[in-house]
């Protein structure tokens, strides 16, 4: 059983890492030093539902990870 929830785990960590870099990274450091005057920007379309997907396999990943502490000790 936690070997198929390590799997899992490593699974959802890969997605997980693939979401976060295919996120646009924007300017850069150029906005922290007043290069960028557009402060609020909104998601739209394909970036707003990669922006979800990843909050839903953080939160997976983060479950899961706690079902694969706790599991082997209610089990025991």
């Amino acid at each position: 059983m936690t070997t198929a929830l390590a799997i899992v785990q490593i699974v959802i960590s890969i997605i997980l890492i693939i979401t976060i870099l295919l996120q646009s990274r924007g300017v850069g450091l150029g906005a922290a030093f007043g290069g960028e005057s557009n402060v609020y920007r909104t998601k739209r379309g394909i970036e707003k539902t990669l922006f979800i997907v990843t909050i839903v396999f953080g939160i997976l990943f983060f479950g899961i990870g706690l079902a694969n502490i706790l599991l082997p000790a209610i089990l025991k």
